[in-house]
């Protein structure tokens, strides 16, 4: 089973350069047992998916896919304050000079997700190793793992930006607001992330949970989070940076009140999230193609 799993797979990439479409329509199948609709979608995750044939030719997806591009377009925006310290941009893990860091930093590639290495201790860090796993992500065409075009074109780099954590030495909570045609509807909140356990809540934009079936389950498990302190301003900051798409997800965290940004995300999922169920038609009538 599986290399059988490991076959298709392989079949899936060497696909996604020839056929994008049939790729993307592959992948869908297996994940939901259901044909993908590309002419007439209807749910979220259809929707994402006819969004990655019909917009991400435009340059500004591209940009704001870069995880260092991206610091122009949110400088444009007048937001340039929530932006996370940057210690260095490098062309491969050769270039960085580890004794010139401080003691805890982050480092990241520009060019998909999940490309992160936190050091919360440099001198445990093994260089080695480190370099090795930057220059294999570094190598790696993440658009085509899902289908994802808005990274196809970006100039891969290493970015080494400031170690955040809480006041309790863990993650910060994130926020990741869906925002449609300009305006966030739903807010996803990650609790507890620096226990191991993370946690889920969906709310609207007056902090009202909605009707997906992981936050019902949380609600009727465990007390429902507080309103922050800074989420007006988290609010007010990704209208700001969704008024030129379609659909975006702004990702914030929220450190002692302080807004920081995370990233832009146009493909949640990569259009295949499985997880979503009552969510999947409830976000998809908010995304007017």
């Amino acid at each position: 089973m599986r290399m059988i799993k490991h076959t298709v797979k392989s079949a899936l990439k060497i696909s996604a350069n020839i056929s994008p479409e049939f790729c993307a329509k592959a992948h869908y199948y297996i994940k939901f047992k259901k044909k993908l609709n590309l002419s007439n979608p209807t749910n979220f995750n259809e929707k994402i998916q006819w969004l990655k044939f019909n917009e991400f030719n435009n340059e500004i997806y591209t940009q704001c896919a870069d995880k260092f591009k991206v610091r122009e377009y949110i400088i444009s925006k007048g937001c340039g304050e929530i932006l996370n310290e940057l210690y260095g941009v490098y062309d491969n893990p050769q270039d960085i000079d580890y004794a010139a860091l401080p003691e805890r930093f982050a480092l990241k590639c520009n060019h998909g997700a999940g490309y992160n290495i936190i050091c919360s201790d440099k001198s445990s860090l093994n260089v080695d190793k480190t370099n090795r796993q930057l220059s294999k992500w570094l190598s790696e065409d993440f658009s085509s793992h899902f289908i994802e075009p808005q990274y196809r074109k970006i100039e891969r780099k290493i970015l080494c930006e400031k170690f955040i954590e809480n006041e309790r030495g863990g993650f910060p909570d994130d926020y990741k607001f869906y925002c449609f045609n300009g305006k966030p509807y739903a807010v996803m909140v990650c609790v507890g992330r620096e226990k191991g356990t993370p946690k889920f809540y969906y709310f609207d934009m007056n902090w009202n949970p909605l009707p997906f079936e992981d936050t019902v389950k949380l609600i009727n498990k465990y007390d429902l989070p507080e309103m922050p302190d800074g989420f007006v301003k988290m609010k007010q900051y990704a209208m700001k940076l969704a008024t030129d798409f379609k659909f975006v997800r702004a990702d914030f965290y929220l450190l002692n009140g302080e807004v920081i940004f995370g990233e832009l995300t146009f493909t949640p999922s990569a259009g295949l999230d499985v997880s979503l169920q009552e969510a999947d038609a409830i976000l998809g009538g908010q995304l007017r193609l």
